[in-house]
């Protein structure tokens, strides 16, 4: 596994994230075929774009939808070296080092040394799993929406460990701790930011 140095408190690289959203969704479909899997890094980037604007990080919108979106670039084709192909392909793309560590922190304690430090980060440990438990159980709603989906759905799926059993609770609580924030409050923001993935998707 992989340890990666803090993020500065200097956030310049992080306003001039050094790539653009074209190419890295065009870095992401290299890697990447299935829809499920793209489907995934667009809705995880859309939680963080949602985080960032809602707390205060707005000139860093771009870098933090950016670790969101290319978080699992190499799941797909590597998934035994989850990480360890991002780093080496980010390097080559000459990705700035900040966006490789955000990104690998997400794999904390699983696929890397590298902790979550930075709210952003935190965020993104967080989200991951839990994006995957709302969609599930989105899955299983009539509506097949998440603009009816309540808190208290999610926290039943939660709290059903044999449901979507990959989707890791500790992880999701894990998160919600290091953020100082009750599980309940990361699990409505988290509905609430999809829900606007959602409805701009509608209008498309």
């Amino acid at each position: 596994m992989i340890s990666l140095p803090s993020l500065p408190v200097d956030n310049t690289n992080r306003v001039a994230s050094g790539i653009t959203r074209s190419k890295a969704w065009n870095l992401l479909l290299q890697y990447n075929k299935e829809p499920f899997h793209l489907q995934h890094a667009q809705t995880v980037e859309a939680v963080m774009l949602y985080f960032a604007r809602t707390l205060g990080y707005e000139d860093e919108s771009l870098f933090w939808g950016l670790v969101g979106l290319l978080h699992d670039l190499d799941f797909e084709m590597f998934p035994d070296q989850h990480c360890i192909k991002t780093k080496e392909i980010l390097e080559q793309e000459h990705v700035n080092s900040e966006l490789i560590r955000a990104i690998m922190s997400h794999a904390y304690g699983m696929r890397s040394y590298t902790q979550p430090e930075h709210t952003m980060e935190k965020i993104l440990y967080a989200t991951d799993e839990l994006t995957g438990l709302i969609g599930a159980t989105v899955l299983m709603r009539p509506s097949k929406s998440t603009l009816d989906l309540k808190v208290s759905s999610v926290k039943k799926k939660f709290k059903d460990k044999k449901f979507a059993a990959g989707c890791s609770r500790d992880v999701i609580e894990n998160g919600a701790n290091m953020l100082g924030w009750e599980l309940d409050y990361l699990i409505a923001e988290t509905i609430k930011a999809m829900q606007e993935m959602e409805v701009e998707s509608s209008k498309n």
